[in-house]
């Protein structure tokens, strides 16, 4: 028996469907710099680019991607702080079945597991709610601190049914679909506390935000 989850996600997709035909074939795409532009440094880290393979790339669909690992050298005779992984998928159309992937799908792979979620706000210099989930995961005694978003036109979604209904409402707006994940990781230092390592997460997320703009466009 389908569950609820999949009936809601159901109508919303059918809904979606009928609603973009209304509207037409073709999207209103603003123009927007490569993904591969967004700064290298951010703060104290360097970024080193890791392209996606083929596999993935085919599983992920018809989007733009940036796959990058953010790291610090710590001060001399010190160790350096935890590298922040930082990943964005922009769909400029979700049209014609693309959807952006849930992060409950892709990153429970290679053994590891879900150990808690919650929905946190970002600090934000306008004071404005900015809400992204926070997964705690874990494999083999390693734990990593997961923070994931929907951002499309300005907003900020941290749930994927929601993320879909913004969709298809934009979609008979603005004749809108694009959107985006962006997902930053961090693993949990053996030495150090949860808290330590969820507010270098957050504090990267705090640099990260203002930037994604130009190239996720509002």
């Amino acid at each position: 028996m389908k569950s609820a989850k999949f009936w809601v996600v159901f109508v919303l997709l059918a809904a979606t469907f009928s609603a973009l035909r209304l509207r037409g074939d073709t999207d209103r795409v603003p123009a927007t710099p490569p993904l591969s532009l967004l700064p290298q440094t951010i703060g104290t880290r360097t970024a080193q680019d890791y392209p996606l393979d083929s596999e993935t790339l085919e599983v992920l669909g018809d989007g733009r991607f940036l796959n990058r690992v953010y790291s610090s050298v710590g001060p001399v005779g010190q160790p350096a702080e935890a590298p922040v992984s930082l990943f964005i998928g922009y769909f400029p159309t979700q049209r014609s079945g693309q959807s952006i992937h849930s992060p409950q799908n892709c990153l429970p792979g290679a053994g590891w597991a879900f150990l808690s979620s919650q929905v946190i706000n970002l600090p934000t210099a306008d004071g404005r709610p900015y809400p992204v989930g926070e997964y705690l995961i874990g494999n083999a005694g390693q734990k990593q601190v997961v923070l994931y978003w929907y951002l499309a036109h300005g907003r900020s979604v941290a749930s994927d049914y929601l993320a879909k209904a913004y969709m298809m409402l934009d979609a008979v707006r603005w004749n809108r679909t694009d959107g985006a994940l962006v997902r930053i990781v961090t693993p949990v230092g053996q030495n150090e506390s949860l808290e330590f390592a969820q507010q270098r997460a957050v504090q990267f997320a705090g640099q990260v935000t203002p930037l994604l703009p130009r190239f996720i466009p509002n």
